[in-house]
């Protein structure tokens, strides 16, 4: 697992293949994609996600705080005139990204601290008429900590121990040798994951209407990482709460009110 997260352009292929197959077909069932649109990504990474906008001819813009990341991209984006890949905090100078279509924000508001703010803040950068992407991983889902970055194999494949008090999981951490980068890293996470309730509190709360949701028992990821095809969180068991334990991702559209 570790391994896959180092091979930046099989990361970047992956990001391509899921967004074309799963999340392009979710936001066209509300807005109609086409070459006029402007797509902006935040915590676009190497820029994987934003790559079948721009063959379908939109201007994209993606931003993100890691310089290697942003770098890497423009590698991969070389020869691309409808792509600007720049390495920035979105709280730093908003007015420099302009204002977009539609919005994406995959696999990223699990690692945001302070989201409500966060949701208030990135109205500024929609048209009148756009869409916010949000895709993500529930916190309580059995690896919602993200503890597949771990370097210890065990620890890599043992599911729900993240939910354990973080004095706990920070010591199991440390038992298996995980490196005190790594560990903080994994108790950031456990400090900014959120859950299905509060990702759609807070988004009511920021004046956002929720305009399609599918929830995945089988993460739609999973099939170009591990062969799974992708299944749909039966709606019987779409509890409150519970619902998060066995739900792998969350695809929601957002619009302003």
């Amino acid at each position: 697992m570790q391994e896959r997260h180092k091979d930046k352009q099989r990361y970047f292929n992956e990001q391509i293949y899921t967004t074309e197959k799963y999340v392009i077909p979710f936001i066209q069932q509300h807005k109609m994609l086409d070459a006029s649109l402007k797509v902006f990504e935040i915590g676009c990474g190497e820029g994987g996600n934003l790559k079948p906008f721009v063959d379908l001819g939109c201007t994209c813009v993606g931003v993100d705080l890691s310089l290697s990341k942003i770098e890497n991209g423009k590698k991969f984006y070389a020869g691309s005139s409808n792509i600007e890949l720049i390495c920035r905090d979105i709280y730093d100078m908003p007015e420099y990204f302009g204002k977009f279509d539609v919005l994406i924000i995959r696999d990223v508001i699990e690692h945001i601290h302070d989201q409500d703010r966060f949701l208030g803040f990135i109205k500024q950068f929609l048209n009148e008429g756009a869409v916010i992407f949000v895709g993500f991983p529930p916190w309580q889902n059995p690896f919602g900590g993200h503890q597949q970055i771990c370097n210890s194999r065990f620890l890599a494949a043992l599911p729900y121990y993240h939910l354990l008090p973080t004095s706990l999981y920070k010591g199991i951490l440390h038992l298996f040798g995980e490196s005190k980068e790594k560990i903080a890293s994994l108790l950031e996470i456990k400090e900014t994951g959120i859950s299905l309730e509060r990702l759609e509190k807070l988004a009511r709360n920021n004046g956002y209407s929720i305009k399609r949701k599918i929830l995945y028992f089988i993460n739609p990821n999973y099939e170009v990482k591990f062969g799974l095809k992708p299944r749909k969180t039966y709606k019987l068991l779409q509890i409150p709460v519970l619902r998060n334990f066995y739900t792998t991702c969350g695809y929601y559209l957002l619009t302003v009110q």
